[in-house]
């Protein structure tokens, strides 16, 4: 098998009878080894519902397998073992100093390599702007596909996420997302109108036991709560709630699944809020590939000491959701 310098080049579809030595492994160690990919890119494949052991979907990364089973994983393209620096990815960066950066990820951009995504992220473009984030790749405390990244935010969500660029920065900021002691909050448009004017969401979330790719409230699931405060409501062309939502936890998808349960899906989410999330009414103001969330401040305690606050305003695009709707 051969590979490009900080690649790992690897077949569209890998399979294995899973050797004798393999006995008892999970089966995102044994993607990681026959793949040559991290350990989180491996949970990754399974959790997106590539990975078959004896012709079915894993849905759980941590199951052992045993000698003899079939294992396949399907790979979309060439995954980068270790980022790749690119000039082309163009950041709006709110704050910098030599432990971190905080920087204002707009829509449409993923944050960091993954099945599916294996060049032109925010890990990219970072790496080009701050070449010292490599030393957090390898060897260091971060993944090598995510070096100084300790938090996400979702393909289509836009606004402030902050970075490490130490290792003393990684474990400290890394702790206070671990320990919920970030604080996060965010403007969301959601479908119908609330009748309370503030509220909590304590719903556990866990990986969808009939869509891999999806999140789900599950009594399988890990503790997750988020408040809201409605903002401001709107009638016309439909009713809609304009939010600001409060992360206690950080769930995959949280906000967007928290919603979706209690029935007011984020305008624009087509993965929990179909139909309604995109209704025709907002069509000609709103991006088709865009959801109304936007993660506009960000507080936390500084590494080298002191409570900080980052605030990012609403984006032009989502004013003109906005703009297009007559308030109640």
């Amino acid at each position: 098998m051969s590979a490009t310098p900080g690649t790992s080049s690897i077949a569209r579809e890998i399979q294995i009878e899973v050797p004798v030595v393999l006995e008892g492994e999970r089966v995102d160690k044994t993607v990681s080894l026959i793949a040559e990919v991290s350990r989180r890119v491996a949970g990754e494949l399974v959790a997106n519902g590539k990975v078959c052991v004896d012709g079915r979907i894993v849905t759980a990364r941590s199951r052992s397998l045993a000698a003899g089973q079939l294992l396949t994983v399907q790979l979309d393209a060439t995954v980068s073992a270790v980022p790749i620096a690119d000039p082309s990815v163009l950041l709006s960066v709110v704050y910098e100093d030599e432990s971190l950066v905080v920087v204002d990820k707009p829509p449409g951009l993923v944050v960091h390599a993954g099945a599916g995504n294996p060049s032109g992220t925010l890990v990219s473009g970072l790496l080009a702007r701050y070449p010292d984030l490599a030393d957090l790749a390898s060897p260091g405390p971060a993944d090598p596909q995510r070096p100084g990244i300790v938090h996400r935010l979702d393909k289509q969500t836009s606004g402030l996420l902050v970075v490490a660029r130490t290792a003393v920065a990684f474990e400290s900021l890394a702790r206070q997302f671990r320990e919920h002691t970030a604080g996060r909050r965010y403007f969301a448009l959601v479908a119908g109108l609330l009748d309370s004017d503030s509220g909590v969401v304590e719903a556990p979330i866990g990986r969808s036991a009939r869509r891999p790719d999806r999140m789900a409230v599950s009594s399988r699931g890990r503790e997750a709560s988020t408040s809201y405060s409605v903002l401001k409501r709107y009638g016309a062309p439909l009713p809609v709630t304009l939010l600001e939502a409060t992360l206690a936890t950080g769930r995959t998808h949280q906000i967007r699944v928290h919603l979706a349960a209690i029935g007011h899906p984020v305008i624009g989410d087509d993965r929990y809020g179909a139909p309604a999330s995109r209704p025709r009414e907002l069509r000609r103001t709103m991006s088709a590939d865009r959801y109304f969330l936007h993660a506009h401040e960000l507080e936390l305690e500084h590494p080298q000491g002191g409570r900080r606050t980052w605030t990012s305003p609403l984006p032009s695009d989502l004013e003109d959701v906005l703009a297009a709707l007559t308030p109640l």
